[in-house]
Parts: C-alpha cells; sequence; structure tokens
C-alpha cells in the first residue's frame, strides 16, 4: 500500500529538530558513501522559462530510494500561483515497493531550514545571538524555528521590500519572545548579524561581500537552481571559505557559485569542503573566530528523502493518511 500526504497533513507532522537531525545524518552519509546524491537534471523547453529538476537520492541508513519532482516557473508568479511546486515519491530501499507520496511544499521549507541549522551548527560561532534575515516570508520563520535549535539566538534583524512580509514574519514569531529589529536596508542587516540568512528569489546579488564582518555566518539559500541568478556578490564569495552541500550540484545550478568562477576570481577548487565532510569529520570547517564561513545552500534530494522517513513513519504512527493500493 502508498500512502498518499497532502500539505495539510504533512504540516501537522513536521518537526525541525528531529529534521536537523535527520539531515545532519544523511549529510554524513554522503560523505562515507551510505548515500548516494547524482546531481539533478533540468529540464527546459526552448518555447518556456519553465524548468523541472528531478531529484533523485539513495539511503542504506534510512532504506529508502526518493526522487523529488521540482517545478520551478516563475510565471506562475503573474497568475498569483506558486512559482515553486513539488511531489516527493519515497520507495523501499530493500523491496522497490513505493512507501509513500507527499507533496512538497512543506517537507522542501522545512528540511531547506534544517540543513541551514547543521551548516550553522558546524560553521558558526558557538557563542552567536543575532539572526538577520534577508527576506521575511514563511521560510524565515521556519529558519528561526531552525536557528534556535541550535544557537542561543536572542536577537533578529530583518528586511525585506514588503513591510506587509515583515509585520506578518514578526507575528508569525513573537511566540518564540526574541528581540526582532526592522532594517531599513540589506546592509544593516548584513553589518548587525553573526548569522545571517538570505532567503529571497534575487535574480542579481543583493548582499555585498564588503558588508561581512569578521566571525560572520551566511546561509545563502533563496536563489532559484540556475546557473545566473544570486543572492551573494562575487566579492563576498571570495571573502568567505564556502561551502557545499554537494559539489557536483552546485556546479550545475547555483549562480552563487558559477558566476564568480566564469569572472575568474575564484575556481570550483576554492570551495572548502561539502557540508557532509564536516559532519563527518574529515574535513574542517571554521579554523578561527575571525574566519567568514558561507554555507552555498542549493538543495539536494537527499535532504527531501531524509525528511520524507521522518514524516512517513510518523504518519504511519499516528494513523494520518490514505493508504492506496497502486499495483490494483
Amino acid at each position: 500500500m502508498t500512502l498518499i500526504l497532502t500539505a495539510s497533513e504533512l504540516q501537522a507532522l513536521a518537526d525541525m529538530p528531529g529534521t536537523i537531525a535527520a539531515v545532519e545524518r544523511v549529510f554524513a552519509g554522503l560523505s562515507r558513501g551510505t548515500a548516494v546524491q547524482p546531481a539533478p537534471a533540468s529540464l527546459v523547453l526552448p518555447s518556456s522559462d519553465a524548468r523541472f529538476l528531478p531529484m533523485a537520492a539513495l539511503s542504506g541508513t534510512e532504506e529508502l530510494a526518493s526522487v523529488k519532482l521540482l517545478a520551478d516557473i516563475p510565471a506562475n508568479g503573474a497568475a498569483n500561483l506558486p512559482t515553486q511546486r513539488s511531489t516527493i515519491m519515497l520507495v523501499s530501499q530493500l523491496t522497490g515497493e513505493t512507501l509513500a507520496i507527499l507533496d512538497g511544499k512543506v517537507p522542501t521549507r522545512v528540511r531547506t531550514a534544517a540543513a541551514s541549522a547543521v551548516a550553522t551548527k558546524l560553521l558558526a560561532r558557538p557563542g552567536s545571538t543575532t539572526l538577520g534575515l534577508v527576506g521575511a516570508g514563511a521560510l524565515a520563520v521556519a529558519h528561526v524555528e531552525a536557528m534556535l535549535a541550535v544557537l542561543p539566538i536572542e536577537n533578529v534583524v530583518v528586511w525585506s521590500r514588503s513591510a506587509a512580509t515583515v509585520e506578518a514574519f514578526c507575528h508569525e514569531v513573537s511566540r518564540y519572545g526574541l528581540n526582532i529589529a526592522r532594517a531599513s536596508s540589506v546592509r544593516e542587516v548584513v553589518e548587525g548579524a553573526d548569522v545571517l540568512c538570505t532567503l529571497t528569489p534575487a535574480v542579481e546579488p543583493l548582499v555585498k561581500g564588503e558588508w561581512f564582518r569578521p566571525g560572520l555566518h551566511v546561509n545563502a539559500v533563496g536563489s532559484r537552481p540556475r546557473p545566473d541568478h544570486r543572492e551573494i556578490d562575487s566579492a563576498g564569495m571570495v571573502r568567505a571559505r564556502v561551502f557545499v552541500d554537494s559539489l557536483a550540484t552546485a556546479k550545475a545550478k547555483s549562480g552563487g557559485l558559477i558566476i564568480p568562477v566564469a569572472e575568474g576570481v575564484m575556481t570550483f577548487d576554492d570551495v572548502k569542503a561539502e557540508l557532509g565532510d564536516v559532519a563527518a569529520g574529515t574535513k574542517a570547517g571554521r579554523l578561527a573566530d575571525e574566519d567568514v564561513t558561507l554555507f552555498n545552500s542549493v538543495g539536494i534530494g537527499l535532504q527531501d528523502l531524509a525528511i520524507g522517513r521522518l514524516l512517513y513513519d510518523a504518519a504511519l504512527n499516528q494513523g494520518i493518511g490514505t493508504h492506496v493500493e497502486l499495483n490494483n
């Protein structure tokens, strides 16, 4: 039997601390060879700007294979539709049975914030107390929850082009009792942060490396999976010790890395490590308090597999979802 899980059902099942632990585990598994993560294809037609990315992964530890089909359709915005949609399929690594089909909205948001939390745990200064957010939507709310799980965050500095979005963000995170400052510029956020998360679908860089203070950790998260989109300028990439979730994936679809390499100001060899290597203890992360570290988050299928395992098991335990016999 295959379990079908909707977005509303998944929202009730999502567990941030558990997801952080699961994502760190699969990152380390990728480094140790117990997981497989190919670079995703990017399917595009000449007649459209839409892209479809099948994001596959395999983990022996989690006993799962998975694939998420991500549809990235910028034109949807003009019709007030989501510009990104996705569906995740989980398959038993042991028997090949299709275990579950999940709407991808909630898992993607939670696992993305969890990956930032893993990077922050491994790369940021342990005493960091001020979180800077460039972008104030649902992903920003998830990042507050995720950062609180790994750091003693007391203060949040947030910026968005939309005052209404910032207002809604402040309401959503008020339950955490944090000191929240509404910044008037991106630069104010960057210069005031110990940990910076950029969460916008920027095409041109919003963040300049000349604003980075010693000791900063950056999670660059928001840009679309396209080689000409980025949030951080080339000076910022050169200034930082850069880490990625998957180098093969970053080389294929991360403008944040591809553009400065094309400009000749850095090379792919300048990437210090994949995050899984740091999680597994085989490569170093932060070397000194004054280092600037940067996690170039492109998103990989293993993150979807990790949270998919948790959500599937929780749904079975709680009797949530709809069972379908696909082989009938």
